[in-house]
């Protein structure tokens, strides 16, 4: 697969067919030395509040779908992209319409949606445009950093008549993530390495909800000094950089550390900190990153640290929503 391919892939959340990849997402940038920047992202209008919600949604990005889902709207889902399919499973059953840079538009019309969601990145800008010429409305995001998935969850809220419910999930990812950075503070912050894919290797880079939320559980995401995106790494890059931890988002366990045994000398083999990490809990840019961030947070400080964010938590007066303390 040359290098635009690969790039549409992960960006899109598909490299190489790799489930880790599958699920870190859409719009993300990548490659070390030419990151991708993301197209426009539609601007939210005043018309959006006031408008009756939709009924009909066709969905191409799976954090749009997961966040449709979350805020109670599944049942306004027509139809989905291939990925939404495999990566979302209460909508697996739903019409496809193809993959995330290359729905069918023909599919798309079939199905008579009366609003089509897309990723300004993976391709998608010149979807929407394509479809708007046909007639069809389109809603267009962005998800590369964490606020723009907290303003997607906002916007979403507003199409669908679910403000609610979106501002208690932006509410419980906002407050998680100053729980966690509460609770880490005082804790070592080792150097890590997230790696996205092993062949060839790429990392989690600057610039990324990914990065951001590493920093906040206490890690210093030594790939964000490689490039923004998730940038393409080495061994001896790997070794030079000398992680302490790394976290491998590639499927397999076993897999995983058989790979990364041929290298002693890295800290984090010698340290027996090499960690597979179920990249379906941590880099779906979507409504749960709540989650995400007590999963990172325990496997950068292990399951005790549990126990000080939810003290943490607590500090604040007001009262849990759902995703809080368990």
């Amino acid at each position: 697969m040359g290098r635009v391919g690969l790039s549409r892939a992960i960006a899109g959340g598909v490299a190489l067919c790799r489930v880790a990849l599958l699920v870190v997402l859409a719009g993300a940038p990548v490659g070390a030395s030419e990151p991708a920047r993301s197209g426009s992202a539609t601007p939210p209008s005043a018309e959006m509040a006031a408008a009756p919600p939709p009924t009909r949604l066709i969905s191409l990005n799976p954090s749009l779908t997961a966040i449709v889902l979350r805020l109670g709207a599944g049942d306004a889902l027509v139809g989905v992209d291939d990925y939404s399919a495999r990566v979302v499973p209460e909508v697996a059953s739903l019409p496809t319409v193809g993959g995330l840079f290359d729905p069918s538009l023909e599919a798309v019309l079939a199905l008579r949606p009366d609003r089509v969601l897309l990723v300004a990145g993976v391709d998608q800008q010149s979807h929407a445009e394509r479809l708007e010429r046909l007639g069809l409305a389109t809603e267009v995001f962005a998800n590369e950093r964490l606020d723009q998935v907290l303003e997607n969850i906002e916007r979403l809220g507003r199409l669908l008549g679910r403000t609610e419910a979106a501002d208690q999930r932006i509410d419980a990812i906002r407050r998680t993530r100053v729980a966690v950075a509460r609770a880490t503070r005082d804790l070592s912050r080792p150097a890590t390495i997230a790696v996205v894919d092993r062949s060839p290797i790429y990392l989690v880079g600057g610039e990324t909800f990914l990065d951001e939320m590493l920093e906040a559980v206490g890690a210093r995401n030594l790939g964000r000094t490689l490039a923004p995106g998730f940038p393409r790494g080495s061994i001896e890059w790997l070794i030079a950089a000398r992680p302490e931890l790394l976290l491998d988002m590639t499927p397999g366990a076993e897999s995983a550390a058989r790979f990364w045994a041929r290298w002693p000398s890295l800290p984090a083999v010698a340290q027996q900190r090499v960690l597979s990490v179920e990249a379906s809990r941590v880099s779906l840019p979507g409504p749960d990153l709540d989650l995400a961030l007590r999963e990172l947070a325990r496997l950068v400080h292990g399951p005790s640290v549990d126990a000080a964010i939810d003290a943490a938590w607590a500090e604040s007066a007001q009262p849990h929503p759902a995703g809080g303390p368990r």
